[in-house]
């Protein structure tokens, strides 16, 4: 039997044939360019904008996909986020360490992403698609704040908007309504597109109003965030004893930690005493500045000449035995050490170390530390005559631990830190932003106390007052509004983030049942046709 060639129809030709692969490299190069934009739209840069550029490309990438496309897009726009973004890890762990934890935490992190992907072309079904969408994407931030071992909320689309038009939305809902918008108004931009080049002029209204009533609404926010002292004020003091830039190897270098707060605490108190600056109500360490083990008499004289409380921040080791804590503790001047908060989420393969004989492939600390124990009560402690929120370095990445702290009502927070790990990189400067965005999510002022810098006081607009540079030896003497109002976004509580997972699931469960019903139809009409 002979072998005939496939016919060419009139609109395929060979060289069409063999361009025909084309539209989904160009896709795909598209999705790895939107998420590399969405990475720039990070601190230390302040372009908040470039978010919904990003998630505008990664609408046109999904549009008219199917769901193994929108899962390998959707993978391929998370990889070139988080590579760039979370570099830092290679800063910490060193060249000799291999880049394996770092390229594998990106991918476990852009998986969520691909998944979100594959899910949203189920909700393109349907009417309003962008709405739902954008309400699927933010959904996917939930679950990889829980799983897997507790979950790792960097990079979540909130973080990237410490600034701009759509941070007075935290007020409201805080990260899950910020994120929402800023992908939105990205969604919304293709479907007006298409509208526009097709001069429906009737049905472009929705997609106008999607694209810029995020926008509106945010700029509409600003005049309601307040700033001014409702219940006093008090004068802060940071104390930023410095680092050596020595990743790794800063393992050994508790001992130099510890010295160099001793000493800037001692050069703050000599400007506290000659009048040089204000005499602070409160001094913070930062996290980890100092180990306990017991009575110590050298941290008591430093507190004593400062004059007043001292929060410090210390690998609080028991007394007896027993696992050590990461903890924040009130020292008094005159009765030294006192109430204390104690980390409650912990840094997986850093502060604890989960299933001992695989985490010697990503973990440095499988030898040398013995795993800590969370706390077991919120971050709220009272000091200064004021009762501050004190979420401790990486939990200002989840909402609930300032949350509850204010709830119990703290009326400032302060977020002790220790990023002198991750030497020159952004990684200050994301966790920075963060703080800012619960500024004004909880109309707060936020006081961040790094070991190594950035430390800041930001205002509860979300602005910073002061900073200083990393890797210095420096303090901060500020005054800073205390605010007793509760937030919208303080009142609804979770409820936003979840409310957001239900009609994403909602919509994805109607998207299917769209496609389930169009198949059945399709198959019924090949039937009838083939009958006939």
């Amino acid at each position: 039997m002979a072998v005939t060639a496939p016919e060419t129809t009139a609109t395929e030709t060979p060289k069409s044939r063999r361009l025909a692969w084309r539209p989904w490299l160009l896709r795909l190069v598209l999705a790895a360019a939107s998420g590399f934009v969405f990475y720039l739209s990070f601190a230390p840069r302040p372009l908040w904008w470039l978010a919904p550029i990003g998630f505008a490309g990664f609408a046109f990438v999904l549009r008219g996909r199917r769901l193994w496309g929108g899962l390998g897009y959707g993978f391929v726009f998370g990889l070139a986020l988080y590579l760039p973004l979370l570099t830092w890890l290679e800063d910490f762990l060193g060249v000799e360490f291999g880049p394996w934890p770092w390229l594998g935490l990106s991918a476990a992190l852009a998986a969520y992403l691909g998944v979100g992907g594959a899910l949203c072309t189920l909700a393109a079904r349907l009417p309003w698609a962008p709405v739902w969408m954008s309400m699927v994407i933010i959904a996917t931030e939930t679950p990889r704040t829980w799983w897997p071992l507790g979950g790792f909320p960097w990079g979540r689309v909130a973080f990237s908007q410490p600034e701009g038009a759509y941070l007075p939305l935290a007020s409201i809902g805080g990260a899950p309504l910020v994120g929402f918008a800023v992908v939105l108004t990205g969604f919304a931009v293709p479907a007006l597109v298409a509208r526009l080049r097709r001069r429906d002029w009737r049905r472009s209204v929705l997609p106008a109003v999607a694209v810029v009533l995020p926008v509106v609404a945010g700029l509409a926010l600003w005049p309601t965030i307040g700033t001014g002292a409702q219940t006093g004020s008090l004068t802060v003091a940071t104390v930023q004893g410095n680092a050596p830039d020595a990743g790794l190897d800063l393992m050994e270098e508790s001992a130099t930690i510890r010295a160099n707060h001793l000493a800037q605490s001692e050069r703050l108190a000599q400007e506290i005493h000659s009048g040089a600056v204000a005499k602070p109500d409160l001094v913070i360490w930062p996290e980890t500045a100092t180990q306990l083990a017991g009575p110590d008499p050298v941290l008591d004289q430093a507190v004593a000449d400062l004059g007043v409380p001292t929060l410090i921040g210390a690998i609080d080791l028991p007394q007896g035995g027993g696992h050590p804590q990461n903890s924040e503790i009130v020292w008094d001047p005159a009765t030294g050490p006192g109430e204390r908060y104690s980390k409650q989420e912990l840094v997986p393969f850093a502060e604890y170390v989960p299933a001992r004989a695989i985490a010697q492939w990503v973990t440095p600390f499988i030898d040398t530390t013995s795993d800590m124990t969370p706390g077991n009560r919120p971050a709220v402690l009272d000091v200064a005559g004021t009762k501050v929120a004190t979420p401790i370095c990486y939990e200002v990445a989840y909402d609930n631990v300032a949350r509850d702290a204010v709830d119990l009502g703290a009326q400032l927070i302060v977020v002790p830190t220790n990023n002198a790990w991750f030497g020159q990189s952004e990684m200050s400067y994301q966790q920075l932003a963060m703080a800012r965005l619960r500024a004004v999510e909880h109309s707060r002022a936020v006081v961040v106390s790094a070991t190594s810098g950035v430390s800041a006081i930001v205002a509860p607009d979300g602005s910073i007052t002061q900073s200083t540079s990393e890797f210095t030896a420096a303090s901060l003497v500020g005054r800073v509004p205390l605010r007793d109002t509760t937030t919208l976004s303080d009142r609804l509580g979770a409820w936003t983030e979840y409310g957001q997972v239900g009609a994403a699931l909602a919509a994805v469960l109607a998207g299917l049942g769209i496609r389930l019903r169009t198949r059945r139809a399709g198959a019924e009409d090949t039937r009838a046709t083939g009958a006939g």
